[in-house]
């Protein structure tokens, strides 16, 4: 997988992705990233990509020229796949893990990074797809290009050591997906009077993973109840699931 980024500061992504697992698996030839920088396609001495809007308003636009023959240059590629080109923008849709998955499909990803008060709206003609990764303001597009490579990334073959790595975490939409991961122990098996739930203890890996899938459940219900509707239950563990909703909701009252 090629993945790039347009950007009017590519020198923020060199840290990221040369570091940790990212860094490995680029190393590792898994995939590869470029950040090009949005003011090569200018052609005035200052190498201006924004101005002020029309109408008037707080704040400068990124100019459409230079964004538009950027990404026609880049998509242009006579040896490269053409690429999917992803806009960062509050009107796209919300980024998450199946999003994640998607994109992991894809041979080429181009991110665009907006900057100022965002781009002249002509720019989003350009998108294949636009996204969103959740309802607050940031600087740029840069951070949210970041954190969408990270999520696609460690979904290549091979990145995470453990191929069920993926499958377990939260918000995995496998077959066994759409819940919050089940919590997690390391040694000491006691610490300030709290101990390891013993199952995990035991060597019976049939009854931890038993434990593991309704710790899952309960957890869910407890800090994100919205991810239920489209989790992957049986009968009995939906039935396991009210069931639990119910009494938290019994504690609520109470309180």
């Amino acid at each position: 997988m090629l993945i790039e980024s347009l950007s009017v500061f590519p020198e923020m992504f060199e840290p990221v992705m040369s570091t940790s697992i990212l860094g490995r698996a680029r190393a590792a030839g898994l995939f590869e990233f470029q950040a090009h920088n949005l003011r090569d396609w200018t052609h005035d001495r200052h190498r201006t990509v924004d101005d002020e809007p029309y109408g008037g308003g707080a704040g400068m636009l990124m100019k459409v020229e230079p964004l538009h023959e950027a990404i026609t240059d880049l998509a242009s590629d006579p040896v490269l796949p053409r690429p999917h080109v992803v806009f960062f923008t509050p009107c796209g849709v919300p980024f998450t893990q199946h999003v994640a998955e998607r994109l992991a499909s894809y041979d080429r990803l181009l991110f665009v990074c907006g900057r100022y008060e965002g781009m002249d709206e002509r720019a989003y003609e350009l998108a294949d797809e636009r996204l969103s990764i959740g309802d607050y303001v940031l600087t740029g597009g840069e951070l949210a290009a970041m954190v969408v490579t990270d999520a696609v990334v460690r979904l290549i073959p091979g990145v995470l050591g453990d191929e069920m790595s993926n499958k377990d975490e939260s918000f995995a939409t496998g077959d066994d997906g759409g819940l919050l991961e089940y919590a997690q122990y390391t040694r000491p098996a006691s610490f300030n009077g709290s101990e390891v739930p013993s199952i995990l203890l035991s060597g019976d890996h049939a009854k931890v993973d038993a434990w593991r899938r309704r710790n899952a459940i309960e957890r869910t219900c407890h800090w994100r109840p919205d991810l239920l509707d489209q989790a992957r239950l049986t009968e009995v563990e939906r039935a396991y699931a009210n069931e639990v909703l119910r009494a938290l909701r019994a504690t609520d009252d109470s309180e």
